[in-house]
């Protein structure tokens, strides 16, 4: 398990915009998927970035910009592919206490966000980003927020296009997916991940590793469930942000 240290680059992130966030990016189309890019179309290397179950959220939006810019030195250019389509899980799903809501979470889980499907998209998506965006990408990283971790660790096996990658308040967190890591990662966990499957997944690793839990915060602090007008909220979705800067500057 690595612990890194301060970093100086890492403190200039912008002030968090608790509400009314306007993201800094734009949409791009490609073979019929809305992605969001953000970041200097300078930069050689790129994080693709894989959303929560909610899809698009402002703070995931403004989570990629700090990504993005926060570091003038070390910038990246960051994609959200719209897995989903324009229908992700609808909020009012949760919590699942009627039948109802459980059939319409349960054909979520088993259509739009069956891992699988999604999984075989990632190599193609990450081919078709680079050639819309003129090849100048030299490499990758990733990273999983909630249901998207699971994507990840699926994607960060032998054979991967990635270079380094992370997951926050991971779902489904399994100690044998951890085995087939070929890269590093860095997980940042949330208290309502079960703490021995965590700390399991970080043994399982053969490679460099920055495990971490956020004891109180909730699963999804750092996309849609974040709310930033909290101000611990606030100050740990910073640190968490800050947290993965420091990563990918360490591990690309």
């Amino acid at each position: 398990m690595a612990h890194h240290g301060h970093s100086e680059a890492c403190c200039t992130i912008p002030p968090v915009v608790a509400k009314g966030y306007q993201e800094k990016g734009k949409y791009l189309e490609i073979d019929g998927m809305k992605i969001y890019a953000t970041g200097p179309s300078t930069a050689k290397t790129a994080i693709f970035i894989i959303y929560d179950i909610f899809g698009f959220s402002p703070q995931g939006l403004q989570g990629a910009d700090i990504l993005a810019h926060a570091d003038s030195s070390h910038q990246y250019q960051v994609f959200i592919p719209d897995f989903f389509l324009g229908s992700p899980c609808e909020p009012s799903w949760y919590p699942p206490d009627t039948d109802e809501k459980k059939e319409k979470l349960g054909a979520f889980f088993a259509g739009p966000a069956a891992p699988k499907p999604n999984v075989a998209k990632v190599g193609p998506l990450v081919k078709a980003i680079e050639k819309e965006v003129g090849g100048g990408i030299e490499q990758w990283a990733s990273l999983g927020q909630c249901w998207g971790g699971k994507i990840i660790s699926f994607t960060s096996q032998e054979g991967t296009p990635f270079k380094a990658a992370a997951e926050v308040h991971p779902a489904m967190i399994d100690p044998a997916d951890g085995k087939g890591f070929t890269i590093p990662v860095c997980i940042l966990a949330s208290k309502d991940e079960d703490a021995e499957a965590v700390k399991a997944f970080g043994e399982s690793l053969t490679v460099k590793s920055h495990i971490e839990t956020f004891s109180d915060q909730i699963h999804g602090w750092m996309s849609a469930r974040a709310d930033l007008e909290n101000p611990r909220v606030k100050e740990e979705y910073e640190r968490g942000y800050k947290t993965l800067l420091e990563f990918y500057h360490e591990h690309l």
